[in-house]
């Protein structure tokens, strides 16, 4: 099943603030139609107030916004053709699966056959079509949640709209419900813009991610640009897992800059030389890799990722180096 249309979404100086703070400082986004968009930030960087701004929950201070070409910057939210799905399920416990999905086509008092039509065809894109005489108490979370975002495709919307729609699902079913929400951007071809503090599920859904800092755009790029060419420490800090490691101090200054950094990924563990002496102090075997925290003197704790088994303990000396090339110099002097 494809959406029918899709649409671009253009923000213009964008600006929110309530009372004397300014929560979102005059954003300029362009999103095209049927591109993949997350907004990644830790809490209070405005993320979820930039949606609720496009859907129209939320009303601008001021700027543009812009869906479909149009300025929808005061159009009410019933008008903007976007769907939003949360994170509570918000699903009417009294009512199947069938009717909670074409709740609000019944209410726009549509043709049953035609809510039949559109209701299963969104339970079939989301393999529901089991379970849809059922009520939600006798749902998983991730079938609930799987509801919610039927409800918002069979209103066809231009743009769908998602905060956090994960975050109270375990990991396993986090996972999983990743790969069927990018499997559904493909199938559907609708824009699609979302709202995570968890980089993990920015890196592997996005098309583009936008970081958010303070109310402001920090860098908007695809997932590989972010993590092979950071332009800040924060970004630089935010983008990959385990976090990359962030020196300043004499260790910057060692290495002419004012921050340095180097990924976990990108530093190599030896028994016998290196640059950095440090001691273990903790490690987490993963299987198919080794999580190395050393103690470094004058320069506290470095972080190394190494593949597949290392042997060390707690308190075993240890030498690191950064692999030549792939360390970061912020603000290089």
């Amino acid at each position: 099943m494809a959406a029918s249309s899709t649409s671009s979404v253009i923000l213009k100086n964008l600006t929110k603030s309530f009372g004397a703070v300014d929560v979102i400082k005059g954003v300029d986004l362009s999103i095209e139609p049927g591109e993949f968009c997350v907004f990644v930030g830790p809490s209070g960087c405005g993320k979820s107030t930039l949606l609720r701004l496009i859907s129209g929950l939320e009303e601008a201070s001021g700027g543009v916004i812009e869906i479909g070409g149009k300025d929808m910057t005061d159009a009410e939210p019933s008008a903007r053709g976007i769907a939003m799905v949360f994170q509570s399920y918000a699903l009417y416990p009294h009512l199947t699966v069938r009717e909670n999905i074409g709740f609000g086509l019944s209410l726009a008092k549509l043709p049953k056959a035609e809510i039949a039509q559109k209701v299963g065809a969104a339970a079939e894109a989301l393999q529901l079509t089991p379970l849809l005489d059922r009520k939600p108490k006798a749902l998983s979370g991730g079938q609930r949640q799987r509801v919610a975002i039927g409800r918002a495709i069979v209103r066809d919307p231009k743009v769908f709209l998602f905060d956090e729609p994960l975050s109270n699902l375990d990991a396993a079913l986090r996972a999983q419900m990743r790969i069927e929400l990018t499997e559904l951007h493909r199938k559907l071809g609708a824009t699609m813009i979302y709202v995570t503090h968890d980089q993990v599920e920015a890196m592997t859904m996005a098309d583009k991610i936008v970081v958010l800092n303070g109310g402001t755009i920090e860098q908007v790029g695809s997932p590989m640009d972010l993590y092979n060419a950071p332009v800040s420490p924060f970004v630089a800090g935010f983008i990959g897992s385990p976090k990359m490691n962030l020196f300043t101090g004499n260790v910057a200054a060692a290495m002419e800059c004012t921050t340095y950094g180097i990924r976990p990924e990108h530093v190599t563990l030896s028994a016998d030389s290196g640059l950095w002496q440090g001691r273990v102090r903790h490690v987490e075997h993963l299987g198919a890799d080794t999580v190395v925290y050393l103690q470094v003197p004058d320069m506290g704790e470095l972080v190394a990722r190494v593949t597949g088994e290392f042997r060390a303990g707690h308190g075993d000396t240890l030498w690191a180096n950064p692999v030549p090339g792939k360390d970061f110099r912020f603000d290089r002097t």
